[in-house]
């Protein structure tokens, strides 16, 4: 109830402030199972944007452990079913805590393998989680304002889906499996992008670095 009621809240707002946004491939989006949608992590508010492509889909996510400082943004991504992760020393939950969820419930996982917004260095977590959970992982990208102030001026976001990749056919996730798991994962990303906008180059808005 809660995720419906953020999901519905963010759409208003961003469709106010910028109302813009076109949705690509969403037949990609696989219907009659679960999985993990993950993506190039551009801003802060990619998040949003890939939820909302994937309504009616509901979805958990991973947040710095920093964020729970906060009172109300606490409150918030405990209701959003997010799950805390201390980044210098991850533990056994980052990992079962998802699996868990994405086995027993409809919910998918959103997760930004890169782990920050300045990143192309895709971690294992997503393989491990996708191997344990049994679930495909469905890449997408997000293309649009990387400065909060640009979505003010109603230029175009675009976000595009991918075919499910399947892992299933390799059999050991050691250095040569996640290797080609990130290959097959980050070629994807490329191949999002281009059918995007070839010519496309994603500039990080180094004014907001230090906020990964």
């Amino acid at each position: 109830m809660f995720f419906r009621f953020i999901r519905g809240f963010v759409r208003i707002f961003l469709g106010l402030i910028n109302g813009n946004a076109h949705y690509q491939m969403q037949e990609n989006l696989p219907k009659d199972k679960n999985y993990i949608l993950v993506a190039p992590h551009r801003t802060w508010w990619d998040p949003f944007y890939l939820a909302l492509g994937a309504s009616p889909k509901q979805f958990v996510f991973l947040a710095k452990e920093e964020l729970y400082k906060n009172a109300v943004i606490r409150y918030i991504l405990v209701h959003l079913n997010a799950f805390p992760v201390d980044r210098d020393k991850p533990g056994p939950s980052v990992i079962k805590r998802p699996v868990k969820l994405l086995k027993d419930s409809d919910k998918g996982l959103i997760m930004f393998p890169s782990g920050t917004r300045h990143s192309s260095d895709l971690k294992g977590g997503m393989a491990l989680i996708a191997r344990l959970a049994k679930v495909p992982i469905v890449p997408s990208v997000y293309q649009g304002p990387v400065k909060f102030s640009d979505l003010f001026k109603r230029r175009p976001v675009y976000v595009r889906y991918g075919a499910p990749i399947d892992i299933s056919d390799i059999k050991k996730l050691d250095t040569a499996g996640l290797a080609e798991i990130e290959r097959r994962v980050q070629t994807a990303f490329n191949q999002l992008d281009y059918e995007i906008n070839p010519d496309y180059k994603y500039l990080p808005n180094k004014k907001g670095s230090e906020q990964d």
